[in-house]
């Protein structure tokens, strides 16, 4: 296990609340505690057992002035989250009050603690490995249940465990070559390494492709989907925004070009995180703010991942319609055709045939009629309906993703090498970079620059 130096700093988020947590890691933790805090027994924490919670206030060494009335919880390392002595204490909750006890810890030996240390910490003593510390930050930023789910597989090793599977299939390859290498004068140990390795090698690039197979699936319960509501102004863009938020966030007036600026809401639809972007209204406008809108609204198109095309049920199709229609023909989109509460003047049969097969759900916004339709085609659009987020192993980081990626070509190459009789040494090298750059998905073999870049774009306190 790895010597550190005692860290602290606020493991709760900012602002007013019922509690807070001061947290602090590493050999002084307990003894630095013990110097500011007393409890009405005045038993000293170096004598008490791990894992228990003491009432008390923390005093001012020199005054013994108090500072708070806290509850403290003391942990023995290596039963801990950093495999370090960990204490937390429990404060009042506001900025005021957690501040002073962070600068009373801060003041009697501990240092302040960077963004992700505490988990770089447990990565670094070997409780978890690097995907499972990717996932606490997964885990904190999941926008639903089953990106939850997906952050708390990888958090127990889900992913790790297929990875060690795969080395260690590739690690057997390795050990067979080099055999083959030391006693080249036996040719039945040739014999006996190609055929193993081509097993081996196909082997580890199907159980690659399955998992690059979630991988979009993955992204999107990891990040979300950029959703974009287009449309003319006027068709209902801001009151689909509000219904599928279940809020009024959007200004919903029958004024044409309402919608100014870009207003982002994240909502959970069917178990899939949607961030969806409502526009102002596309068109051609002589109002400069207006105009602006539009223009941002064209911009935000380009990085959509999904857009919800509006059109008005009690209108017939315009050339602007159907220019939009041009402009995102090549997109992921589901046509919404609302107000279906008025009466009908727009020809579906075309709105059909400009929509080329995709889904063309009709809604009553007003009414709250086809939501529920519309939801559900979102749903099967990305996940076929359903998302097995408890059986499946999901890939839903983008460094692993482009890593898993590397490894397969690897390990193509290295095939092809062997189907064409390519020295088995030759074939070694990418066999090995294989097991290299799986490696770097669970920390094995890893840059300290790029374990630093990592682990600082956690939040302060975790």
């Amino acid at each position: 296990m790895f010597e550190f130096d005692t860290i602290a700093a606020i493991s709760t988020p900012p602002g007013e609340g019922a509690i807070a947590i001061v947290r602090l890691s590493g050999e002084q933790a307990i003894s630095i505690a013990n110097k500011v805090f007393h409890s009405p027994s005045e038993k000293s924490l170096l004598n008490v057992s791990s894992h228990t919670i003491h009432y008390g206030h923390l005093k001012e060494v020199d005054t013994g002035e108090v500072v708070e009335e806290v509850m403290l919880s003391l942990m023995k390392g290596p039963k801990t989250f950093t495999r370090e002595d960990v204490v937390e204490i429990n404060c009042h909750g506001g900025i005021v009050t957690v501040n002073r006890v962070l600068q009373l810890v801060l003041r009697h030996g501990a240092r302040m603690a960077e963004p992700g240390e505490f988990t770089k910490r447990a990565f670094l003593n070997g409780r978890i490995d690097l995907s499972q510390a990717e996932a606490v930050m997964d885990l904190i930023r999941a926008k639903t249940d089953r990106a939850m789910d997906v952050a708390l597989g990888q958090m127990d090793g889900k992913l790790s465990r297929l990875i060690n599977e795969l080395r260690q299939a590739l690690v057997e390859v390795l050990a067979q070559v080099e055999v083959n290498i030391d006693y080249p004068e036996y040719d039945d140990v040739e014999e006996m390494t190609i055929p193993l390795m081509l097993e081996k090698a196909n082997w580890v690039k199907n159980e690659i492709d399955k998992l690059l197979q979630t991988s979009s699936q993955g992204k999107i319960l990891r990040e979300g989907l950029s959703t974009v509501i287009l449309g003319r102004p006027n068709v209902g863009k801001s009151s689909l925004l509000n219904s599928l938020v279940q809020e009024n966030k959007a200004i919903v007036t029958d004024v044409a070009g309402t919608t100014r600026d870009i207003i982002e809401e994240y909502v959970n639809v069917r178990g899939v995180p949607l961030k969806l972007v409502d526009t102002a209204g596309i068109r051609e406008t002589e109002d400069i703010v207006e105009r602006i809108g539009v223009e941002r609204s064209r911009q935000v198109l380009k990085g959509a991942d999904l857009i919800l095309f509006v059109v008005n049920y009690n209108e017939a199709l315009t050339k602007e319609d159907e220019l939009l229609f041009e402009t995102i023909e090549h997109m992921n989109y589901i046509v919404v055709v609302n107000k279906m509460d008025l009466e009908q003047k727009i020809d579906l049969n075309e709105v059909h045939r400009l929509a080329g097969g995709r889904r063309v759900i009709t809604t009553s916004l007003l009414n709250e009629e086809g939501v529920i339709a519309l939801e559900e085609a979102i749903a099967a659009l990305f996940f076929d309906g359903s998302i097995d987020a408890g059986d499946a192993t999901y890939v839903s980081n983008t460094r692993h993703i482009a890593l898993l990626h590397q490894a397969s070509e690897r390990i193509v190459e290295a095939i092809s090498a062997a189907e064409a009789d390519v020295p088995v040494d030759m074939i070694q090298i990418d066999v090995t970079r294989a097991w290299e750059i799986l490696g770097e998905i669970v920390g094995d073999t890893m840059q300290d620059s790029l374990l630093n870049q990592l682990f600082s774009q956690f939040c302060l306190g975790k």
